[in-house]
């Protein structure tokens, strides 16, 4: 009889362990029980029992409920972090708290669920040309693009270089036909999911353009019309600060400019992505005296972590130093790194 008692005593355990997890409740009737493991981007994460790890868009959600408190962050800012119950279709509300329980809130208005900690992301590419024959040259590329996102702010980091060299035919002597670097730091604060303020600078200099340097520190408003892992765009208005000092010229000229620029990243298919800015800084006391820049990548994954690309930097200055062209464009096309 002892015997008997104990095995039903752990079969009421089994059962009863058995009965614990996560639960989500689809709209069109099925329900998944396991392991909430996050929500980013609309898209849910979750361990089932029976079909292992599934992406489930948050769209199809009706309700929800988890065993252990997690992390729930709502579109008005509100952050939870308790279990929560599954409520009417469309709600949910939280376990253990009448005052807050009393309270439901939507499904649709979750942002995320265990968001991962905010880190560090970005690549490095390099290229590098050498030929030898009837004509010598070597050349040498690189860039560097660093992103933190976190829920209130943006940080974005990057730098290119090239330099390039070749033998001239007629005298033999080694002439350098490329020469520069430029290099900007911006930082993003959010107000609201879509409109954010920033401070940005940038340096660049080019030996063969006979500029020194630039230097140019803008401050303004954006918004971030979209947002996500296929795609992101973001259009900006501000003032900016424009240094401009050239080798060949004894004064330097410094003007203050309207600011105004987006920025466009667009994964086209799988392995293929798209990535697009443009900065217009036209001087508040001439508009028609202007520097713009703009780059446009194009990015293929050959294999985890690594990828080709070719860039391109268009840079119009119209008021370039004495003897160089106002348009100057530059081309890249190297391997990267993804981190």
């Amino acid at each position: 009889m002892r015997y008997r008692m104990m095995l039903i005593l752990m079969s009421l355990v089994l059962c009863i362990q058995a009965g614990y997890g996560d639960e989500i409740h689809l709209k069109n009737g099925d329900s998944l029980t396991g392991k909430i493991v996050k929500l980013v981007d609309g898209k849910m994460t979750f361990k089932s029992d029976l079909a292992g790890e599934v992406t489930v868009e948050s769209a199809n959600i009706q309700t929800l409920s988890s065993d252990e408190p997690i992390t729930v962050k709502l579109k008005d800012g509100t952050a939870l972090q308790q279990k929560i119950v599954s409520s009417q279709a469309g709600r949910f509300s939280i376990a253990g708290d009448e005052a807050i329980k009393a309270q439901e809130f939507a499904v649709a208005d979750i942002v995320s669920i265990n968001p991962p900690i905010p880190k560090w992301t970005g690549n490095l590419s390099a290229g590098l040309t050498s030929t030898h024959g009837n004509t010598k040259t070597e050349s040498i590329t690189g860039s560097a693009n660093l992103k933190k996102r976190t829920d209130n702010d943006r940080t974005t980091i990057s730098a290119d270089y090239a330099k390039s060299k070749q033998d001239n035919p007629d005298t033999g002597q080694e002439e350098t036909i490329e020469d520069w670097w430029r290099a900007r730091a911006k930082y993003d604060y959010f107000f609201t999911k879509k409109m954010y303020g920033y401070l940005d600078g940038r340096y660049e200099k080019d030996a063969v353009a006979e500029l020194d340097r630039r230097v140019t520190i803008g401050i303004g408003c954006g918004y971030q019309w979209i947002e996500s892992a296929d795609m992101n765009f973001s259009t900006e208005l501000g003032l900016a600060s424009l240094y401009e000092k050239y080798d060949n010229q004894t004064d330097s000229n410094s003007e203050v400019s309207a600011q105004l620029g987006y920025n466009f990243d667009k994964k086209l298919m799988k392995n293929l992505s798209f990535i697009h800015d443009l900065t217009y800084y036209p001087a508040l006391s001439k508009f028609s005296d202007y520097y713009l820049t703009t780059t446009g990548e194009l990015r293929a994954d050959v294999m985890k972590d690594v990828f080709v690309n070719f860039k391109t930097i268009v840079n119009h200055d119209d008021t370039p130093a004495i003897g160089s062209h106002k348009t100057d464009v530059k081309y890249f096309l190297g391997l990267g790194y993804s981190f």
